[in-house]
């Protein structure tokens, strides 16, 4: 498939990248790992660097190049592989962490950001593998540097397995405590999910699912620049034509990505996936989801009618990506990460956005609770009900929810983290912990609901 621009679309792909900030967030090459699975961890390690050092020996490269020719900045260069506790019958700890060693000194070879996919899938249980795997995150995420890590531990067809929501409390505050020294830090390279997808191109979620090929190409773009822009237009415009207006902003973009896309897949000789098209923000001023909505006529985000506006953006989003693509995949919307948002920072410490706010949200945009970072005191039950409550949401509404929190180690309400680049800063978020240590500790696995016996 070759894509043809007009004069007119190229020159307003100009203006988006000079002007608004578009760009392609991430290009991330999808590997299957199955084939290195092996008895011997160290055997396997072995595969594992030899398959990814392979296929990936010329990303960067590729994606430096596809710049230059386009003038499109393409933000990360990242790897997904795997789940893998799938590649393992048995293992103890010491052998996932030195897989994920493996992994990290791979992603190093091949001068890549991130590497997602040391991954655990426990909707309905734990193999013995993943339970090692997820004891291991702690220390797997506190001495790597590129390594990214999930776990699903609900789905709309398996409910919600609450031992590993639980287990999963206890390993966000372990995994925090071993990054004190830098805010954190660790927590922001893991997210639990329900619903997970299989092809998602972003991080730390991301993730070479079993349905995938042998080796993808996906792509995720930006550009909340680009649609505060078009927005900036319309005072005086009703709802539906402003949604319209975002409709088509959302196409343009997603032709960008898709054109990189190609040329990635052509000169990697890899397939190409998809194009998620996901409204990622970044801490840089005028590259804010929050700011979008504050444009469509919310006084503060946070305040009422957010929920409906993020609701009309995101299907907005969806709409005009999905007309441009037929290969429009991953989580596709819009994300609200508190820490990467300049303007969500700003709403957050000026107290508009609560916790409970940004979960309402969460009903209705692309992912969950993301990059919110909340008193280092709290307990690994009350993490746990905060990850439960956010299941739910993507249980019962049939999507994907995840939740990447931050207990924030020695800091208190008002105080602040800072992650540096893409991940930013943020106020700690105050809770209301109202004691749901029973609840957790029942354990058990909340039945799936009806919505999931849908054959």
């Amino acid at each position: 498939m070759t894509l043809e621009f007009s004069s007119e679309e190229i020159l307003e792909t100009v203006e988006m990248i000079e002007v608004f900030n578009l760009d392609v967030r991430t290009v991330t090459m999808g590997i299957n790992l199955q084939d290195c699975a092996h008895a011997e961890p160290k055997k396997a390690g072995e595969k594992i660097r030899e398959k990814i050092t392979r296929l990936a020996a010329r990303l960067r490269q590729d994606a430096k190049d596809i710049e230059l020719k386009y003038g499109i900045p393409i933000v990360n260069v990242r790897i997904a592989v795997t789940p893998i506790a799938n590649l393992l019958n048995e293992a103890s700890v010491d052998d996932l962490l030195y897989l994920a060693q493996v992994l990290d000194s791979a992603a190093a070879e091949v001068d890549i950001d991130f590497l997602g996919g040391y991954s655990a899938l426990v909707q309905k249980g734990f193999t013995s593998a993943e339970r090692a795997l997820i004891d291991s995150i702690p220390h797997a995420l506190s001495h790597t540097e590129r390594i990214c890590s999930s776990v699903n531990v609900a789905s709309t067809k398996a409910g919600i397995n609450m031992d590993a929501v639980y287990l999963m409390g206890k390993i966000v505050k372990e995994t925090a405590t071993l990054t004190a020294d830098r805010d954190g830090i660790g927590c922001a390279k893991l997210v639990v999910f329900a619903n997970a997808v299989e092809d998602n191109p972003f991080m730390a979620g991301a993730f070479h699912g079993p349905g995938e090929p042998e080796a993808v190409i996906n792509v995720g773009v930006s550009g909340p620049g680009v649609i505060r822009n078009v927005l900036e237009r319309m005072e005086g415009a009703n709802l539906g034509e402003v949604a319209e207006a975002i409709k088509k902003a959302a196409f343009k973009i997603t032709r960008v990505g898709e054109m990189v896309g190609r040329e990635l897949s052509k000169r990697s000789g890899v397939t190409f996936g998809i194009l998620d098209i996901s409204l990622a923000p970044t801490p840089a001023v005028g590259d804010s989801v929050a700011d979008i909505l504050e444009k469509i006529g919310i006084g503060k985000v946070g305040g009422p009618g957010s929920t409906a506006a993020l609701a009309m953006l995101n299907d907005a989003v969806k709409k005009g990506g999905a007309f441009a693509s037929s290969y429009v995949g991953g989580l596709s919307g819009a994300f609200i990460p508190v820490s990467e948002d300049a303007g969500m920072v700003r709403a957050a410490a000026e107290g508009w956005l609560s916790l409970e706010k940004l979960e309402a949200m969460t009903a209705v945009c692309s992912l969950g609770l993301d990059m919110i970072a909340v008193p280092g005191d709290t307990t690994p039950e009350t993490i746990s009900a905060i990850i439960a409550d956010e299941m739910a949401i993507g249980v019962i509404n049939n999507k994907t929810t995840g939740v990447r929190i931050i207990p924030a180690p020695n800091k208190g309400p008002g105080e602040w983290v800072n992650f540096g680049g893409l991940l930013g800063k943020a106020p700690v978020l105050p809770l209301k912990d109202g004691a749901a240590e029973r609840f957790i500790r029942r354990g058990g696995r909340i039945p799936a609901p009806l919505q999931g016996l849908n054959n």
